[in-house]
């Protein structure tokens, strides 16, 4: 059990973190986690991480840190790894390496970003240009050597990927990967998975966005890529369907919020490795790490969480 005096440490986060139920701090030491192997590898991570989109990509354009610092102070201690950004997401490619090297927590993290130079028109990106991002993103999370760098969205593989092997061979990069958040590039996606040495993949996986199901995910168990997860949560779509109702008793035994349940849907398909959530406030960090503990739902459960969700109103203005 963590004390309260153990979260007064965090200042600011401890009134919020003491406003969850004391079972979801319980147990959160790194060892007592749920790990996946990262197949092309063998290493273990946890099976919930960090992403920097959205509500961390808004605080993180701002000129106060306090929360995010707040996040990642939580996240290292209570177990968390694996960390996806991207320059894309704004500042917070270069404000998490700030935090993370002001905090002495650099080493601990799995850090994942992305490569996405544009080419022009629709065509080929600049070879340049798209070395300079590389070494951009080694200077702002400052680190000689980056965990994980994925070509994001597809984004002329054959130019930005071949980048990507270079610098794997050269030792600057542990894993390389492509990411895709359209399902209209699955198709592109199954192709590349089958015919590159790809050590991850990073897709939108939600309980009501299941289409990766059938196009992606048996591909990655079969050709042993890892699956980072963005978006479990549809951004905020899935919290504005179930609105105030209560998680129901049956799956409580697994989640005892929300968050855990759509994390744990998620987390649950043996081909994911982590899922990365995203979250500008340390109650909800710590509340999702809750997620990579316990147990995972069973397949049965996972079929009850489909339904119930299948069941319940759209989010408002979707129709």
């Amino acid at each position: 059990m963590i004390s309260r005096r153990d979260l007064l440490k965090f200042g600011a986060t401890a009134g919020a973190a003491v406003a969850l139920k004391p079972s979801i701090l319980q147990g959160l030491a790194p060892q007592e986690m749920i790990l996946r192997a990262i197949p092309s590898s063998g290493e273990e991570v946890p099976i919930v991480g960090l992403g920097s989109s959205a509500t961390f990509r808004q605080v993180a354009q701002s000129e106060d840190f306090t929360a995010l610092r707040e996040v990642l102070t939580a996240f290292a201690e209570y177990g968390g790894r694996v960390f996806d950004t991207a320059p894309s997401y704004g500042a917070s490619e270069e404000v998490s390496g700030q935090i993370a090297e002001e905090l002495g927590i650099g080493d601990k993290i799995f850090w994942a970003t992305k490569l996405n130079v544009a080419g022009r028109g629709g065509g080929a990106a600049d070879p340049a240009e798209a070395k300079a991002q590389v070494e951009r993103s080694f200077a702002r999370l400052r680190r000689p050597m980056i965990d994980c760098i994925q070509v994001h969205n597809l984004g002329d593989p054959p130019t930005q990927l071949g980048i990507l092997k270079d610098l794997k061979a050269e030792g600057r990069i542990r894993y390389i990967g492509i990411t895709s958040t359209s399902d209209r590039q699955y198709e592109a996606l199954a192709e590349l998975m089958k015919s590159e040495p790809l050590d991850f993949i990073g897709i939108d996986y939600a309980v009501d966005n299941r289409n990766a199901e059938e196009a992606i995910l048996p591909i990655a168990k079969e050709e042993g890529i890892g699956v980072l997860v963005y978006v479990p949560f549809g951004r905020s779509r899935l919290f504005s369907r179930v609105g105030d109702r209560e998680v129901p008793d049956w799956a409580k035994p697994f989640a005892e919020t929300w968050g855990q349940f759509f994390i744990k849907f998620a987390a649950a398909h043996p081909a994911v490795t982590t899922v990365t959530p995203a979250t500008s406030q340390a109650k909800h960090m710590i509340d999702n790490l809750g997620a990579a503990r316990g147990r995972l739902p069973t397949p049965d459960e996972v079929k009850k969480m489909v339904e119930l969700v299948e069941a319940l109103p759209p989010a408002p203005g979707r129709g």
